[in-house]
């Protein structure tokens, strides 16, 4: 009698045992869920935003005259984005560069005068990668520069201190960004960038990045 009930006794504490861990089985499954629609929400409340725009600072390794060494400098970015789909934009860009030339001697004695040029440029976004937090996106941008290369030369002619030619030339970039998410409709960006100009006739190979935020609103479809 005594087995019996102890085999009974047994099996009860084998059957409490293994409901114990399907109802935690259970629980896991349904948390598990619940994170994984959690997330699915976030990438789209994020994503499927119709309007963005950037604004950042960064830094441009420029060459500034055909025989110049490259100069450092600080620049900005403002940048808006139309969205097709969670994945294609239309790009507008606009950036900012501020620098000094290293014009080396000169008979005019001016030595690293101060020179400014803009670019206005445009083309298609693609982001290859979007999860809840982070994102990446690659472009490709052409337009106009325009450059001031006089500001600094105190009435002297750009060209004599061996820089470029003050006026427009063609622009192009190709670049990148990523972009942390704070929340769906605020971000931080860091954007490398591989820029052409085109001053003087010539191709200049200029790299760079900026760094800010982005802002998100409307929605597509909308």
């Amino acid at each position: 009698m005594k087995r019996i009930v102890c085999a009974l006794a047994l099996a009860a504490l084998v059957g409490t045992a293994f409901h114990g861990e399907a109802q935690q089985d259970r629980r896991q499954r349904r948390m598990n869920a619940n994170r994984q629609a959690r997330i699915a929400k976030m990438i789209e409340d994020t994503y499927s935003h119709k309007y963005e725009v950037f604004g950042g600072i960064g830094y441009l390794r420029f060459r500034s005259g055909e025989f110049l060494q490259r100069n450092n400098e600080i620049s900005w970015q403002v940048a808006g984005n139309y969205y097709l789909n969670p994945r294609w934009a239309v790009v507008g860009d606009v950036r900012g560069h501020y620098g000094n030339a290293k014009t080396g001697n000169n008979p005019y004695n001016i030595w690293d005068p101060l020179i400014t040029h803009y670019t206005f440029m445009g083309g298609p976004q693609y982001r290859f990668y979007r999860k809840e937090r982070l994102s990446a996106n690659v472009n490709v941008l052409g337009g106009m520069a325009m450059g001031n290369f006089d500001g600094g030369s105190k009435g002297v002619p750009a060209p004599a201190l061996g820089l470029w030619k003050t006026g427009n030339a063609g622009a192009f970039a190709l670049g990148g960004s990523v972009d942390y998410s704070f929340y769906p409709n605020l971000a931080f960006r860091f954007a490398p960038t591989y820029q052409i100009t085109t001053f003087g006739s010539t191709l200049q190979h200029n790299v760079g990045f900026n760094a800010g935020l982005v802002y998100r609103w409307g929605h597509q479809g909308k």
